[in-house]
């Protein structure tokens, strides 16, 4: 994939995933293509470790993934930012 394939993906996966665990998450539009795109990685690695494949196209099944990832680092974030 392209660049801007990469963008317009991490875009989608982590609008996704913001709307899948909504909550006060700092970030524009650079931080949510940031966020999918990081996410993108990490659940390609995770996908990788459980045997589901990896993130190697724009299809539904690397869309799934990417957003699994977005989401395991939104639940990081909120984890490590908790005040307490």
């Amino acid at each position: 994939m392209g660049i801007l394939s990469w963008i317009v993906f991490g875009l989608i996966a982590g609008v996704l995933a913001k709307w899948i665990m909504p909550g006060a998450d700092p970030g524009g539009i650079i931080v949510t293509i940031l966020l999918g795109v990081i996410g993108a990685f990490v659940g390609g690695y995770v996908g990788t470790l459980l045997g589901l494949g990896t993130v190697s196209g724009f299809d539904v099944r690397s869309m799934f993934i990417a957003v699994l990832g977005a989401i395991i680092l939104l639940a990081l974030y909120r984890f490590f930012t908790k005040k307490s």
